[in-house]
């Protein structure tokens, strides 16, 4: 009786053990063998990067980066899209550092040194479940009304304060879902910006030779009526070119009747950019209305990116978690091999 009780606790350990396996927490090396550096490929590079993982509440975030010649800092949303490096939620200075993902919320990292940040240093993520069991597949989205969304939110349309590398515009329009009968509600200033529908091959160029259709009035109120990819620039000299541009992409129709914000995401196409800085510019009034926050970050267009580091700088090397992965393992193992003894 007394070896069988013993063979029962012990083997409850080992399951215990081999629990564990299933859920540790994941460690992810920001970047892979890139590193965590100015990327060639700009903003879209760690944007591409985060839609290939999955982040459960528990994960570690572990950015490899040569000390003094990089950081990384955890920011607000607010500053993430604008490069504001004068007040971190937290910065680490010496490399490799790492965060860990404690709570369902999205996390922003940026490089706070010269002009890292707009040249692409900066990582926004989602953490979107807890680690345990697969859940059940979500339901499919339920249909909804028409909706109003405001172009750039509380910044309105005009040159965004990042210039063309910025890719403002860009970060707003992938973590939503636009259906025809929604509208895109544009707020500028009267005189100084407009609103033009352009081709795919003006939009790419910025050579603003022909429009589709042109609103000199604000707000403008545009209105999806087809599917497919939509344009934006405005006709003003060079705020094309410093980054005032906008591509959507309509996936589907709206129905009658209000319903919770959607859940998938359409991808805009790709943008092109010039490396110009813009001149300071005054933020557009917003409306006294504003369309529903939609939800978290989505995803950003698949884009090939080379492994490259910038030149002069070696990414520090990934550390190896594969001792780490197989210890619990031989832990059930060994607890085995003590039960049998005992039992015989």
């Amino acid at each position: 009786m007394g070896r069988a009780l013993v063979l029962l606790v012990l083997a409850i350990v080992a399951s215990c053990a081999l629990v564990q396996t299933t859920t540790a927490e994941t460690t992810h090396v920001v970047g892979d063998s890139l590193g965590w550096v100015v990327p060639l490929g700009g903003p879209i590079v760690y944007a591409t990067w985060a839609v290939s993982h999955t982040f459960l509440v528990g994960d570690i975030l572990l950015f490899n980066f040569t000390t003094g010649q990089e950081d990384v800092a955890r920011v607000t949303k607010e500053a993430f899209l604008t490069c504001n490096t004068t007040d971190p939620i937290s910065l680490r200075a010496t490399g490799p550092a790492n965060f860990t993902l404690d709570s369902l919320e999205e996390y922003y990292f940026i490089g706070t040194l010269d002009k890292n940040c707009i040249l692409g240093q900066r990582l926004a993520i989602n953490v979107t479940a807890y680690p345990g069991p697969a859940p059940a597949p979500a339901p499919l989205p339920a249909p909804r009304g028409p909706r109003d969304y405001t172009v750039g939110d509380k910044l309105g349309w005009l040159i965004p304060p990042g210039g063309p590398l910025d890719l403002y515009y860009e970060s707003w329009a992938y973590n939503k879902t636009f259906f025809v009968g929604d509208t895109l509600v544009f707020n500028f200033f009267n005189g100084s910006d407009d609103v033009a529908v352009v081709t795919k091959q003006v939009f790419d160029s910025c050579n603003i030779t022909s429009t589709l259709a042109v609103f000199n009035s604000t707000p403008a109120n545009i209105a999806l009526n087809a599917t497919g990819d939509h344009y934006y620039t405005s006709t003003y000299a060079k705020h094309c070119t410093l980054g005032q541009k906008l591509a959507i992409n309509v996936t589907g129709h709206a129905t009658s009747g209000s319903a919770p914000s959607p859940s998938s995401t359409a991808h805009p196409p790709s943008i092109a950019v010039s490396p110009s800085s813009p001149p300071g510019r005054a933020l557009a009034p917003s409306p006294n209305t504003s369309a529903p926050s939609p939800p978290a970050i989505a995803h950003p267009p698949s884009i090939a990116v080379s492994p490259s580091s910038p030149p002069g700088r070696a990414p520090a090397p990934s550390p190896n978690t594969s001792d780490a992965a197989g210890r619990p393992y031989f832990v059930a193992f060994v607890i085995y091999v003590m039960a049998l003894a005992v039992y015989f």
